[in-house]
């Protein structure tokens, strides 16, 4: 079982950015693919971004070109680097490990760091 730790969320003005970090504890993180995904009220869970062990990088379309997600395994780490934020980006981020070669990672889970942009 290994824990999941997020920081970085905040409250952002429209066009800021932000960087999410997440440490992994437990296991080493180049064990895993790691992710983040995100929960605005009302609406279901998505995910954002996701890395491979390999550093291989997968973005869903409406972060893409904004959003870059890398690991440091060194650190035990992987972070979310959000750019040019939208209210639309308003969430709870949730970081995520799955010893998988998945691009949805989906195994273990943090508590969540919230975002929330205002216009």
């Amino acid at each position: 079982q290994v824990q999941l730790v997020e920081s970085g969320g905040g409250l952002v003005q429209a066009g800021a950015s932000l960087r999410l970090s997440c440490v992994l504890s437990g296991r080493s993180i180049g064990c895993y693919t790691m992710g983040w995904y995100r929960q605005a009220p009302g609406k279901e869970r998505e995910l954002v971004a996701s890395i491979s062990r390999g550093s291989s990088a997968y973005y869903e379309d409406a972060v893409r070109g904004r959003f870059t997600i890398s690991r440091d395994d060194d650190k035990n780490m992987v972070i979310l680097q959000m750019g040019t934020l939208e209210p639309g980006d308003t969430a709870l981020y949730y970081c995520v490990a799955d010893p998988r070669n998945t691009y949805r990672p989906a195994e273990d889970w943090g508590q969540g760091t919230q975002v929330t942009v205002a216009s």
